[in-house]
């Protein structure tokens, strides 16, 4: 297996050098027990591939008693992926499941027609303490698959295709590359791979998915004689493969896939490929149609208010102003 078999850019060739066609710097938002940096959606782009919602969550360093207490609230016509680098989650919702979310597990939670979860530390973790970092992300489901039922679905680590080579490690979440396939069943093509790579180690992204993109979790990446260091979301050029190199000890998440079929509006936790959909779901939220969460009937999330309406959110593909 070879993860770096393409050439390297000719320098003045502007067609070589351009591998990276956006750069986001997150932007922090406060949820109280501890600050994220959320990537998508961004003014500069809101999708790579089916992913609408990227969010880095730490590192934070919990203390005794005390731990994240997200209450439950709803979701709509998407699925949401969490992802753990250290630390524990405990996740129930309202199709009755309760499941511990650990570092390198994959928890794909599909909304379908609507869903209620919550997310809070476990007793034991939080009568202990503990250092929580790991992404949040949603991806948009077709429209053919909004309206499904919802579903949660949980890998382990040991079920995740892992690799190894010289300085390079690769745990592949979802989808399919450098010659592994990921278990997971996802609703249209998704790439997710958590990649770390030793200083000077340099990896390829292959070219076989329309959009793909890099977050830099801990060091930085070469890329075309360009640093990046971490908290830094890359887009990547289409179309070519896209050598990188570890400027030290370097942890990234790989991730993109197929556009959705259409721009896609968010608002909130809801996501949709119409707008009506979103308006309605605020309805039943606010009237108490959705299903309680077994265990975790007590508390919600209200709906907000003057949060504006549903934002129109698409990737690389231009779908014109229509709806917008």
């Amino acid at each position: 297996m070879s993860f770096s078999p393409c050439p390297d850019p000719v320098l003045g060739d502007a067609d070589s050098v351009a591998a990276v066609e956006t750069v986001i710097v997150p932007r922090a938002v406060d949820l109280g027990e501890m600050t994220v940096r959320r990537a998508l959606p961004s003014v500069q782009r809101q999708m790579v591939g089916p992913f609408i919602f990227f969010d880095q969550m730490g590192p934070a360093e919990f203390l005794t008693d005390t731990g994240i207490d997200v209450r439950p609230h709803p979701h709509i016509n998407l699925a949401t992926v969490t992802y753990l680098l250290e630390g524990e989650i405990l996740h129930r919702d309202s199709l009755g499941t309760e499941m511990t979310i650990r570092p390198g597990d994959v928890n794909w939670m599909r909304a379908g027609k609507g869903i209620v979860h919550s997310e809070r530390t476990g007793e034991e973790r939080k009568h202990n303490g503990q250092r929580l970092f790991g992404l949040q992300t949603w991806v948009a489901l077709p429209a053919a698959m909004e309206e499904s039922d919802p579903a949660f679905i949980h890998h382990g680590r040991e079920e995740l295709p892992f690799a190894e080579d010289t300085g390079l490690s690769m745990r592949l979440v979802a989808g399919a590359t450098h010659g592994l396939k990921s278990p997971l069943q996802t609703a249209s093509e998704t790439l997710y791979a958590d990649v770390a790579l030793t200083s000077g180690t340099r990896f390829e992204v292959e070219a076989s998915h329309e959009e793909r993109a890099l977050y830099v979790l801990s060091g930085g990446l070469l890329i075309d004689g360009g640093t990046y260091e971490s908290g830094t979301l890359l887009v990547l050029r289409r179309g070519d493969a896209v050598t990188v190199t570890a400027s030290g000890d370097t942890r990234f998440m790989l991730f993109g896939g197929e556009p959705m079929e259409g721009p896609r509006y968010i608002w909130w936790n809801f996501v949709s490929s119409r707008p009506e959909r979103i308006e309605a779901a605020k309805q039943e939220w606010a009237k108490g149609r959705f299903d309680t969460v077994p265990g975790d009937e007590v508390e919600f999330i209200p709906l907000p208010e003057n949060i504006g309406k549903p934002r129109r959110a698409v990737g690389g593909r231009s779908f014109g102003d229509a709806g917008s």
